[in-house]
């Protein structure tokens, strides 16, 4: 096991920071989840503002490398952006190695990763990650090669050389992953067929998501009170109680400062999210930062590109966790609200009237309609058998009947075309 110090700078200047305490709760716990450290100390460190050389003031660098000396630190990991200077220079001062956030959060997701799509993602975010910090890897950058003038030049650099070939290796992960989506995208016109609503389980990590898929669908995917216990989306079909089948979505969980590697990578994870035709948030709600942690979610489901007018619903889980008298208080605020739930996936205590709720939604999602195109409005009908909802087509003397299956998610988006 890797000895590891987690510092979390609080910086005054920084108006949009999070409350220290549970940033580092959190930051912890991030820590935990790799598995294979040993979290031996703990910090709050307040900061004026970040300095640009070593982050933390000359004075504060070196009463923390005699604590970190003293307990035998291996590792230093530091809840927040560290540049490659900081970290090349901390490392230096430190004689440890040093993760930030992002590489911490990088570092978990390559561990958890498992099926192919996961692995090629991550491996992309890594690299775009790795790529920005060459600076820290390579102390030479005066040294040059030379070359053959095809393959860089004579007086490229080593720095320009690693460079280009992370960018070589980055054309053939894009490469692979497009083939596996393509895979994906073909999965998605099979279940068109049917075609099911689709319902997608959304939430900050560690919420309870995956326990509530698994009570939902007798599923075993990985449920562990640990952050990122799921990477890789999973989905099953569910007949809702006195209600239709639907396809229900496992997703990755959220955090705060996602790093934006991770957001452009996980973007085809996610897009299960966009086809969904409910979203059903689910809030730990015996959490500290539980407000916070939706907020995250919601900011996050908007630059997804997840508009207002989809159905959503709140399960405020982990009801379990609090006192009774909390609990109740609870129960009768989500009471006022048509769209909010207080659940517990553990026990199972209030999913009948959420899933209840859902199937009220979705009933009739399904219908046959006839539409009737014109000649001129070919791009409309591709688009239909693209998605395999055509089930009868008679032509006609100023254009087309088409009888098509559909749900109301899927009949929108054509109206939108």
């Amino acid at each position: 096991m890797t000895r590891a110090w987690v510092l979390h700078p609080d910086i005054r200047k920084n108006e949009h920071r999070r409350a220290a305490a549970p940033a580092l709760e959190e930051a912890v716990a991030l820590a935990k989840a790799l598995g294979e450290l040993e979290v031996v100390g703990q910090e709050i460190v307040p900061l004026p503002k970040p300095q640009p050389g070593y982050l933390f003031g000359s004075g504060k660098v070196e009463e923390l490398g005699q604590r970190l000396k003293a307990n035998d630190v291996e590792l230093v990991l530091i809840d927040g952006p560290v540049t490659p200077v900081q970290q090349r220079n901390l490392e230096k001062a430190w004689n440890c190695k040093l993760l930030d956030r992002t590489g911490l959060i990088l570092e978990i997701f390559s561990d958890r990763a498992a099926t192919r799509e996961g692995v090629l993602q991550v491996e992309m975010a890594a690299l775009s990650y790795q790529r920005t910090r060459l600076v820290r890897a390579w102390t030479h950058l005066e040294r040059q090669r030379g070359g053959l003038g095809f393959v860089g030049g004579p007086g490229e650099t080593q720095i320009e050389a690693d460079r280009r070939a992370i960018d070589e290796q980055l054309v053939r992960l894009r490469r692979q992953l497009s083939k596996v989506v393509k895979t994906r995208g073909l999965h998605r016109a099979a279940r068109a067929k049917v075609p099911y609503p689709i319902v997608a389980l959304v939430g900050y990590t560690n919420a309870g998501k995956s326990t509530l898929f698994n009570r939902l669908t007798g599923a075993e995917v990985m449920a562990k009170d640990m952050l990122f216990a799921t990477l890789d989306p999973t989905m099953r079909r569910v007949e809702l109680p006195e209600g239709p089948e639907v396809i229900l979505s496992d997703t990755v969980g959220f955090i705060s400062d996602l790093p934006t590697e991770l957001v452009a990578a996980f973007r085809a994870t996610l897009e299960e999210v966009l086809e969904a035709d409910v979203i059903v948030h689910v809030r730990d709600i015996s959490h500290a930062e539980t407000d916070a942690q939706a907020r995250n979610v919601e900011d996050i489901l908007t630059s997804l590109g997840v508009d207002d007018e989809r159905p959503r619903f709140e399960l405020w889980n982990k009801v379990d966790q609090l006192e009774p008298s909390t609990a109740e208080a609870l129960r009768t605020k989500a009471a006022r609200e048509d769209h909010i739930f207080v659940t517990s996936a553990l026990t199972g205590e209030g999913l009948d009237a959420p899933l209840a709720a859902i199937a009220e939604t979705l009933r009739g999602a399904v219908s046959e309609e006839e539409i009737r195109l014109g000649h001129n409005e070919g791009r409309k009908r591709a688009w239909l058998y693209e998605r395999d909802l055509v089930q009868d087509e008679e032509m006609e003397e100023d254009g087309v009947a088409l009888r098509v299956r559909w749900t109301a998610r899927q009949r929108d988006d054509f109206g939108r075309l």
